[in-house]
């Protein structure tokens, strides 16, 4: 008897090189007799520009919905805006790579069948990563105020430099003066942390790490903290106004607000391939440690 499953199908509408890694996944699950629920928009995509032949299927118009798995195509970028539509339902999010780098989506196109196959015979691990959360004392924040990767302190692109008063537990840490400064999880170590210079965290390591960017003082180095941590920020700027980014989503606030950066009480889910390993990820995918004289 073949085991009912429920996927909910999310790719971004930019890319057509999905079209066959799509039709793969649908072939095999109207073949598995599987149920397919697709938001509204990525539906319209794949009937209108992509001209395919889409099974009966559940259409998802807000992010009022359920499954026993997320299916994502696309690449990084698209698996941030997936995981933050999944927030706390901590559904398992399957990452296939149609993108560019696709650090975070562990299946290539080619390998919908053996991810199928994965699915159905359970051969697959779990692994969660933590969420950040961003609260205000004196305002409500707009849109949704989580992060898989970072939460990023950033000045406006034509203003000088920011100063970000910076606690931990309600102890004083330090005063940064720079463009601004980057609160990541070990998921984000290997994203914009990594850019400006911050370490890479292996997941799953129970850290938060606070990374400058472009410090205005040669000994503002990055610090990890614990993940149980509580981090208070208050933002002085020349504009009076600075930039709060949320796995790149930003919004323009006030300076002098009180920010409060904590674990977020849920995480999130992601389906790996059995013998996967983040370590040969970093060498394959960032080519990290390479010797291009060998």
């Amino acid at each position: 008897m073949i085991k009912k499953i429920k996927f909910a199908l999310f790719g971004n509408v930019y890319q057509e090189r999905k079209c066959v890694a799509v039709q793969k996944f649908f072939a095999i699950a109207t073949e598995k007799q599987a149920e397919i629920a697709i938001p509204e928009t990525f539906h319209n995509f794949l009937c209108d520009n992509l001209k395919i032949n889409v099974p009966p299927c559940e259409i998802i118009r807000d992010n009022d919905f359920t499954a026993d798995f997320i299916l994502c195509m696309g690449g990084d970028g698209t698996f941030l805006d997936v995981a933050s539509k999944v927030g706390n339902k901590e559904i398992p999010i399957i990452g296939v790579n149609t993108g560019r780098l696709g650090f975070l989506a562990n299946y290539s196109p080619d390998n919908i069948e053996a991810m199928m196959a994965d699915i159905y015979s359970e051969n697959f691990k779990i692994e969660r990563h933590s969420v950040l959360n961003i609260s205000c004392d004196e305002i409500e924040l707009e849109g949704h105020p989580y992060a898989l990767n970072e939460i990023a302190i950033l000045k406006h692109d034509i203003s000088s430099m920011i100063t970000i008063h910076t606690d931990i537990n309600d102890e004083y840490l330090t005063t940064y003066q720079a463009d601004g400064l980057i609160v990541g999880t070990p998921t984000g170590s290997t994203a914009y942390s990594l850019s400006v210079g911050g370490p890479i965290i292996v997941p799953q390591s129970d850290t938060i790490c606070l990374t400058p960017v472009a410090p205005h003082s040669l000994n503002m180095r990055p610090i990890v903290l614990c993940d149980d941590s509580e981090i208070t920020l208050r933002v002085e700027s020349r504009s009076h106004s600075f930039l709060i980014s949320l796995d790149g989503r930003s919004q323009s606030y006030p300076e002098n607000l009180h920010l409060r950066i904590r674990k977020a009480p849920y995480g999130v889910n992601v389906v790996t391939r059995p013998g996967h390993s983040f370590f040969s990820t970093l060498r394959r995918k960032m080519m990290w440690g390479a010797d291009s004289r060998i």
